[in-house]
């Protein structure tokens, strides 16, 4: 099978399994470093950010693993059914089953909460000293979406929606409205961070727009305190927005990236 080829695999207990697409190239050199794409809340493996760092990765000679959660892209499922729970799952076992040796986990927008979650679910089975996790690159992370950027801001009607159609759809500059359902702000709580400190074991550099319009830059910042332990770059782009998908953002991105590569 190519590199360009898709490629499937089924994740979840019999009754509850979804069909989980990726795009892969291995490293140049055995056990060489990979990157680990996770996208965003209704975005897919085919992105500008995501193809970005796929073309650098192969003139790198490094990996690339990028896949699309069940309800986004080409993997099977209804988005409507989708919780963090099970992206988080689905993640997991595609960090597990379909990638070696070290990898650099790049996260964007719900992507970042989910790399965060990730690597504290990738440490407590192997622990810190055996992780594969070489260094962790957030873009505008969405951490405790569920809760800081939908449940806590919607106002009353919004919340009576939920509790009586059991989804909300809120409108979106980047397309088709994003529907918000009542399972994925409930499963949310279980996942939440909160004022934690958090512990990654590698260098974390975080990406972020000033004119963010869905994920406040404060928060960014507030995410580098709670990251005590880690070396943390934050670089705050004062023209960008939430994307960050310009030509010279995604030229940013891959030069942290690389730089995390190679240190």
């Amino acid at each position: 099978m190519t590199a360009t080829e898709k490629q499937t695999f089924l994740v979840g207990e019999a009754g509850k399994s979804r069909e989980i697409a990726f795009h892969q190239h291995p490293a140049a050199q055995p056990d060489g470093i990979g990157l680990f794409w996770m996208g965003g809340y209704k975005s897919n493996m085919d992105g500008s950010k995501a193809l970005a760092l796929d073309a650098f990765a192969e003139r790198a000679g490094l990996g690339c693993t990028r896949y699309d959660y069940s309800g986004h892209g080409a993997s099977g499922g209804a988005f409507t059914d989708g919780t963090i729970s099970k992206w988080l799952e689905e993640s997991l076992a595609m960090f597990d089953q379909q990638t070696s040796g070290p990898q650099i986990v790049i996260g964007s927008s719900m992507g970042g909460w989910l790399a965060l979650l990730l690597v504290k679910a990738h440490i407590e089975q192997v622990g810190i000293k055996k992780s594969r996790i070489k260094g962790v690159v957030l873009i505008a992370p969405a951490v405790d979406m569920t809760k800081d950027l939908m449940w806590d801001i919607f106002d009353q009607a919004t919340r009576a929606e939920l509790a009586a159609n059991g989804v909300f759809r809120k409108p979106s500059e980047y397309g088709e409205p994003y529907e918000i359902t009542r399972e994925l702000i409930v499963d949310g709580e279980q996942h939440l961070l909160g004022d934690r400190l958090i512990q990654t074991g590698c260098p974390v550099r975080i990406l972020q727009g000033v004119q963010d319009d869905s994920v406040p830059w404060q928060a960014s910042v507030d995410l580098v305190s709670r990251l005590a332990q880690d070396d943390v770059r934050l670089t705050l782009v004062k023209d960008g927005d939430h994307s960050l998908s310009r030509e010279h953002d995604l030229a940013l991105l891959v030069r942290v990236v690389e730089q995390s590569a190679m240190s």
